[in-house]
């Protein structure tokens, strides 16, 4: 995020084409920075628990973010050139806005327990943009490996691969992750 705290499209990490691109990327990342901090605050049993008013609050501004955020990244979607990548971030938004208003939707039909599974769903696809970054060195290493332990197109061919699949690479651990837990807790 902290490139884009200067709104200076020069010091974007990818290729700004327009005025609007810039603008509609740096709301979405703004927004999905306010889902990921309020998301946090969501699972803090001190705020669920002991303070249900503050809970509910912070909760409508979290998915007030995520579909914002989830809005304008279904616009970002256009301006990505690479299928792979643009898939990924098509599909990662659509799961975020579904899980996001099945969360919602089951709070206010009153059905608490399915809205806290359906919420950790969606603040785990909230959190594929940090795990989709922490897994990068992992995906370096696992593509040099398959090559043989050489870079047969050049090193930057190789972080051009990597960064095409590492969203997806997050999603799946990170759906992993929470479907774990979920079950987990049904089971214990």
């Amino acid at each position: 995020m902290i490139p884009y705290l200067t709104l200076n499209p020069a010091n974007s990490r990818v290729d700004i084409t327009s005025t609007t691109q810039y603008s509609i990327l740096v709301t979405h990342i703004g927004c999905a920075f306010i889902a990921f901090i309020t998301g946090f605050l969501q699972f803090m049993d001190r705020i669920r628990l002991k303070n249900p008013k503050v809970h509910r609050y912070v909760g409508r501004i979290y998915v007030v973010s995520v579909f914002i955020s989830g809005i304008l990244a279904l616009a970002v979607v256009f301006y990505i050139e690479n299928f792979t990548k643009a898939t990924a971030f098509l599909t990662l938004a659509i799961l975020w806005l579904f899980t996001c208003w099945k969360g919602y939707r089951t709070a206010a039909r009153g059905h608490f327990h399915a809205h806290r599974i359906w919420m950790m769903r969606s603040f785990g696809i909230t959190l594929v943009a940090v795990s989709a970054r922490v897994l990068v060195p992992v995906l370096l290493i696992t593509y040099y490996t398959f090559n043989g332990f050489m870079l047969p197109e050049g090193r930057d061919k190789m972080i051009e691969e990597v960064l095409n699949v590492n969203i997806w690479a997050g999603l799946v651990l990170n759906f992993v992750i929470v479907e774990w837990m979920i079950l987990n807790k049904k089971t214990g």
